[in-house]
């Protein structure tokens, strides 16, 4: 099938490349010649495991191509997937759709004949509605469909997430439309994973309330990690003893520093306020929010404690600040609370970090960005694990020991035990949890 996918972020370019590998004939769009250039020159603009052998393999292979313009990569498509940017819209907290309408727009005026228009981006519940009026109000004779399909990638893990998934969910009206959504994901169903077809309104609902769930685990397990730490309980052992509950399951319920991300801080946001816009306040996701917010300041706490009270004028290495491990996602990464905030507290910060200094260098001003951990730790007073990178987790711990002023750790990621610590030479350590 002939597919047009409206943006190259991080959602577009991820499924408009795993579609070319499903066979389809697939052309990205988007407004920026910059980006456009780079993906013909072979470039990725993002950073995800695996996703430059394989755009480069469907380029070659004549079924993945990019484009500048709409209307010619529109016309004659069989689907066209809007996947641009719904950040938080400053003020108020809801979804901002001015990309999601213009694209729709624009689609509209590009029609040549029937489509079917796939809403993949992240959007509020009656959004697809609103979707099917502007391209009616702008192309009323046009013949389409619209549907949402929204995304479950997570970053680090994004194509195996498209290929395997848990489930793929599909908000559709007619027959039409669903046989050739049917058609786009036929690898999917050939090999069973579960496809849910349902309407348009459950399908938006289904995105907003998987997240927030997931949100609610995390900030459950940091609340419950604090409590640990007062009462002499170990959150590794709390956390598998819930997670072989096959009720609960052991996935999000690992204690850190608060969650980040391009998708659980703006989707939580988006639902309190779809709550309160009709009347029906999301009251347990309303507390999550404020409390990954504290989660974050009470690791601030924990640091400046480590410190002694104070880390004005202390060296302090900070390994990892993209939101998790395996991305150059910086957004809404609880690095950018808790680094800025030992900055303005008079410490020297030296960064480590594999794919975070792209984005990082704006974002946190004042540090110094170092390429690995052991020279981040040369005369260092302490050293705090933001991210859990895998070079992280097996650092030799006697030669950071060595070679730092005053050996202290805050593990805010868990990645060492206590005893192992201690006996590498730390003279403090601090776990979350623990």
């Amino acid at each position: 099938m002939k597919i047009a996918m409206i943006g190259t972020g991080y959602v577009g370019l991820v499924s408009g490349v795993c579609f070319s590998d499903f066979g389809h004939e697939v052309v990205c769009v988007d407004k920026d010649p910059k980006k456009i250039e780079m993906l013909e020159a072979g470039g990725v603009p993002i950073y995800e495991p695996g996703l430059d052998a394989l755009l480069a393999k469907n380029v070659e292979a004549g079924r993945l191509s990019f484009s500048g313009d709409l209307a010619a990569a529109v016309a004659g498509a069989d689907a066209v997937f809007i996947a641009v940017g719904t950040p938080t819209r400053r003020g108020d907290g809801h979804a901002d759709l001015t990309y999601v309408m213009a694209a729709a727009e624009e689609i509209a005026h590009a029609l040549t004949g029937y489509a079917v228009v796939v809403t993949k981006s992240t959007v509020p519940v009656g959004t697809n509605r609103q979707v099917e009026e502007v391209i009616r109000a702008a192309n009323p004779e046009a013949a389409f469909d619209v549907v949402s399909n929204p995304e479950f990638l997570r970053e680090g893990a994004a194509i195996d997430d498209f290929m395997r998934p848990d489930r793929v969910v599909v908000g559709v009206e007619s027959e039409r439309a669903r046989a050739v959504m049917g058609d786009i994901y036929r690898p999917l169903f050939l090999r069973e994973f579960p496809i849910v077809f349902t309407d348009l309104e459950s399908a938006e609902m289904v995105k907003y309330a998987a997240n927030a769930f997931l949100a609610t685990k995390i900030t459950f397990i940091n609340e419950i990690a604090a409590l640990c730490e007062r009462v002499g309980a170990d959150i590794k052992a709390v956390s598998k003893g819930m997670g072989l509950d096959g009720r609960i399951g052991n996935k999000f319920l690992h204690a850190g520093p608060g969650f980040g991300g391009s998708c659980f801080p703006k989707d939580t946001r988006a639902l309190a306020r779809i709550g309160q816009d009709h009347s029906v306040p999301m009251e347990i996701v309303e507390t999550v929010i404020a409390v990954n917010e504290q989660v974050k300041r009470r690791m601030i706490e924990r640091i400046t404690d480590l410190c002694g009270g104070s880390v004005n004028g202390k060296v302090i290495a900070v390994l990892g600040v993209t939101f998790k491990p395996n991305t150059d996602d910086m957004r809404e990464a609880p690095s950018l609370t808790i680094v800025p905030a030992l900055v303005g507290g008079g410490a020297k910060v030296r960064v480590v970090d594999p794919q975070g200094r792209k984005e990082g260098e704006a974002l946190l001003p004042g540090v110094t960005w170092i390429e690995d951990a052991y020279t981040a730790a040369e005369g260092a007073d302490a050293l705090v694990t933001l991210t859990e990178w895998n070079e992280f987790r097996a650092l030799d711990l006697k030669r950071l020991a060595e070679t730092m002023a005053t050996p202290r750790m805050a593990d805010l990621r868990n990645l060492y035990h206590r005893s192992d610590v201690e006996k590498a030479g730390f003279h403090a350590h601090i776990g979350v949890g623990r």
